[in-house]
């Protein structure tokens, strides 16, 4: 068990031939972004151009998608390519040392890095075994009704926010996992599929559509359950009401390093869609080709492939989401990436009574930084299946469900920066400000998370910033009593129009009719204000 992180059984898989080895071949430049640029809701929805003017986050280059002149040539080359990352800017190839080098010659060719950290092998001891162990009896049918299952929404205070009306309505999530078989027919979706919460989703790893084949592994539908499972009088999920992307990056059957590559794309394809959440399950660090194996020194946040791909999604304004692993008991014992990265959330696993989990994974992570950031129940998590509520164990599990608390937050403080968000769930868990590897901060407590996060934004707004006149046709002012360190105005696509002075006064006389966003940045706070030019 390395990637999907509970407990379940799958097959072993060949090792990949050593002839050839998976690299990313970077390119050199974007040579069409100007056209992106120009019309942004070519490559972006509408909904990912909100959520980046609501957090004040400029496109770059990173959001343009691909020169297809330069996957052409790749192809002309010889090489099949089938996978692409436009925030990587590449390609993913196999090739041989010789084709590398041919690679590297090609002048639209900024550099190719292999996906072989350790060419002698970075198992470091670390015993192989069966992938997935089977924690017994906790699979199947059980006698849960709702209060059963509400123990977990009580370990982590969630009741208090479902009571209040925050159930996730209006925030999205996309579930990035193996498949979700039954989804399509289980009635414990019927909820989610007949309110229309299911808002699309892709098969990274065949190129498909087929999410739902029932040959498909189902723990992507387990961890769908814990969120948005319904079945009366047994199972509730954590955000009911949110909205859903489901996507498959990981292969089951195998342990191969373009599954990395798969969840970047369909990190990038929920990112198009405007989600607000990543929520995954998944994790690596040993593979069937053991060429590819990291050491627990590569779990610093940035040296693999999905590592970086989290990193970016986050700073797109996604709050991304991922299990710390189950590897504590063996002798791997610590987190898996992409856990490992500073900006994902990170999520260990906890007993009913509050214990560790004896299977969740030991943080830090490889540069010290205190890793998981926070835990929720991990061992006999309630959730729904198919047609009935069930009981199953791992870090897995714990993650959708914390992300269906985050998802109650999001809606109950919409324009949070997500940075304060995550600092206030660090700070209201129950061992703060104190830690421990295996479970971080402690036990999350959405309950005081909103009443902190909403007593910030009282006394935010009570220092007052203000706009007037507004609407506005020539020049406007901003009141406020604090110091204004920076300006910035963006349009409503989310492109970044210009830099404004520090200045209170500012003449927009010249600037075209329509809806603009301020991004204003004082020496105490960070605002975002809408205004309209006429």
């Amino acid at each position: 068990m390395k990637k999907i992180l509970s407990f379940l059984i799958i097959l072993p898989f060949a090792v990949v031939s050593a002839q050839t080895e998976l690299v990313f071949v970077f390119f050199k430049d974007k040579p069409n972004k100007a056209a992106f640029y120009a019309n942004p809701l070519s490559e972006l929805s509408q909904k990912s151009l909100d959520r980046r003017t609501k957090y004040g986050i400029a496109l770059n280059d990173q959001d343009a998608p691909l020169e297809q002149s330069y996957v052409q040539n790749i192809r002309n080359l010889g090489f099949t390519v089938t996978d692409y990352s436009k925030w990587m800017n590449g390609v993913a190839v196999n090739a041989t040392a010789s084709q590398i080098a041919s690679l590297q010659a090609q002048s639209y060719v900024q550099s190719v890095e292999s996906f072989i950290k350790h060419p002698a092998g970075g198992k470091q001891g670390v015993k192989k075994s069966d992938k997935f162990e089977v924690f017994k009896n906790t699979l199947g049918k059980t006698e849960f009704n709702y209060g059963t299952g509400l123990a977990q929404i009580n370990q982590i205070n969630l009741r208090p926010l479902h009571v209040a009306g925050y159930t996730g309505a209006g925030v999205t999530i996309a579930v990035i996992d193996t498949g979700f078989p039954r989804v399509n027919t289980g009635s414990a979706y019927a909820r989610i599929r007949n309110n229309g919460q299911i808002k699309g989703g892709y098969n990274f790893v065949n190129k498909s559509t087929d999410i739902y084949n029932t040959s498909l592994n189902n723990h992507g539908s387990y961890c769908l359950g814990v969120i948005a499972g319904y079945i009366e009088n047994s199972y509730v999920g954590s955000a009911p009401d949110a909205d859903f992307y489901l996507y498959a990056s990981e292969d089951a059957a195998n342990e191969i390093p373009e599954e990395m590559i798969y969840w970047a794309e369909a990190a990038e394809e929920a990112d198009r869609k405007g989600v607000d959440i990543i929520t995954t399950s998944l994790g690596y660090y040993d593979f069937d080709d053991s060429r590819y194996n990291l050491l627990y020194s590569d779990m610093d946040g940035s040296t693999s492939f999905i590592a970086r791909a989290a990193h970016i999604a986050a700073e797109k304004g996604i709050f991304v989401l991922a299990a710390a692993g189950n590897e504590a008991q063996n002798s791997w014992h610590y987190i898996i990436t992409p856990a490992d990265n500073e900006k994902v959330f990170t999520i260990g696993g906890v007993t009913s009574s509050g214990a560790s989990s004896s299977f969740s994974s030991y943080g830090p992570n490889a540069l010290g930084l205190i890793k998981p950031d926070a835990s929720a129940r991990g061992t006999s998590t309630a959730m729904a299946y198919n047609n009935s509520a069930t009981t199953s164990s791992g870090t897995s599990f714990a993650t959708p469900l914390a992300a269906g608390g985050v998802a109650c937050l999001l809606q109950a403080v919409p324009t949070k920066p997500l940075d304060d968000v995550k600092d206030i769930l660090r700070q209201k868990s129950s061992l703060y400000p104190n830690h421990t590897d295996p479970m971080g901060y402690g036990i999350l407590n959405f309950g005081a998370s909103l009443t902190e996060a909403q007593l910030a934004t009282a006394n935010a707004s009570k220092s007052s910033i203000k706009i007037y006149p507004n609407p506005v046709s020539t020049t406007f002012t901003i009141k406020t009593t604090e110091k204004i360190v920076s300006v910035e105005l963006y349009d409503v696509l989310g492109r970044k129009s210009q830099n404004l002075s520090s200045e209170k006064n500012h003449n927009i006389e010249k600037l075209i009719n329509g809806i603009y966003f301020l991004k204003i940045k004082t020496d105490k706070n960070e605002y975002i204000e809408k205004i309209i030019k006429q």
